[in-house]
């Protein structure tokens, strides 16, 4: 897998957390930089680790399921994907306290079990785990902020415009890796 997929990748697992991050900054009357940085920073942190975790869990396996692995991530990514699409008819939940710091860490796991199941793909296409962690936390990150930023500028338009783009990406990876590997490509 090269940079330019692994970043396509990264962005497609974003799209939970930026538009979680767009819904925060509609609970936001005067743009606060310092909560934008603490969001970004847990949904970042969490989509690195869970990619991690995912990573590490399917280097286990990886011996038993080689020949299948190509499978295995089309279907994880289509579910993924298709699972995004579906939660983008979802409404923001503005609650009384955006901040909490125990939601805020529930929506930043919330928001990053797809990067637990793109993990364990991760493992079975032999990717670089220390680049793929730093590009999925740094993409997550900087897209998170940018989206508190957003929803405090723009409102609620773009949430589920970013739902349904994230699941489209991880989709059309998920059907690139099993084409590849069918050697049609």
């Amino acid at each position: 897998m090269g940079s330019v997929e692994l970043l396509v990748i990264a962005i497609g697992l974003s799209m939970d957390a930026f538009a979680v991050a767009i819904c925060k900054g509609l609970s936001i009357k005067k743009m606060n930089y310092k909560y934008a940085i603490v969001i970004a920073s847990l949904f970042g942190g969490f989509q690195s680790l869970m990619s991690l975790a995912g990573y590490l869990v399917g280097k286990q396996f990886e011996d038993y399921i080689v020949t299948v692995d190509h499978w295995i991530a089309f279907v994880l990514l289509l579910v993924i994907g298709v699972n995004m699409i579906k939660e983008s008819k979802d409404v923001c939940d503005s609650s009384k306290d955006p901040f909490s710091i125990k939601k805020l860490i529930l929506l930043a796991i919330a928001t990053s079990i797809d990067a637990l199941a793109v993990g364990v793909t991760l493992a079975f296409l032999r990717v670089d785990i220390a680049l793929a962690v730093i590009v999925i936390g740094v993409v997550t990150f900087l897209l998170s902020f940018v989206g508190v930023k957003t929803g405090n500028l723009f409102g609620a338009r773009f949430h589920k415009k970013a739902e349904v783009m994230g699941g489209i990406i991880l989709i059309a990876m998920g059907f690139k890796i099993l084409l590849e590997h069918l050697y049609i490509l």
